[in-house]
């Protein structure tokens, strides 16, 4: 199985991408306007990843991959935390050529439904970095509340070295 880096090299055979206002992007593995579409996908390919999601016990963590009902392909991942009896926290991840066609909205909707229903559960929640409108949207898309803004939260690599700002949301019962 090729490896995230492996992705990244192979990116690095000379292709050039046109940035509009800029003109030609040399690297695109490092280039502010690719490197995180880059390392999307580069995720993707990372085994680490795949080995964490199957040893993490099921108790704590799980994360289901999200195929299309047609054709089996790989849409995204959704992974469902539970961080104290009470409550579970979410993320999730969606190839880019699959955005704004709802899937997201449609798998967070019915997990948190499905999750609230649980007699012990009481509050699903969830971040996102504050410039990832999409991943807002779809939060309040289903039914989710902004609760607030969590200073330098999150390392988000592909984005920066350093910790981002992340808007908190949660949807209760």
């Amino acid at each position: 199985m090729r490896t995230g880096a492996e992705y990244r090299e192979a990116l690095r055979d000379g292709r050039r991408v046109w940035v509009m206002g800029e003109g030609w992007a040399g690297d695109v593995t490092a280039h502010p306007a690719t490197r995180a579409m880059v390392e999307e996908y580069a995720a993707w390919y990372d085994r680490a990843y795949v080995e964490r999601c199957i040893a993490t016990p099921s108790e704590v963590e799980r994360t289901y991959i999200i195929v299309g009902r047609d054709d089996n392909v790989v849409r995204g991942a959704f992974a469902l935390r539970q961080r104290a009896a009470h409550r579970l926290d979410c993320g999730y991840v969606l190839g880019r050529q699959w955005w704004r066609q709802r899937l997201m909205t449609e798998v967070l909707t019915e997990v948190t439904v499905w999750a609230l229903r649980q007699p012990s559960v009481f509050r699903i929640g969830a971040v996102c970095d504050v410039e990832n409108t999409g991943s807002a949207r779809v939060l309040e898309k289903s039914g989710f509340v902004r609760e607030g803004l969590l200073r330098r939260w999150l390392l988000h690599p592909n984005i920066s070295d350093e910790p981002r700002d992340c808007f908190s949301y949660a949807r209760v019962r």
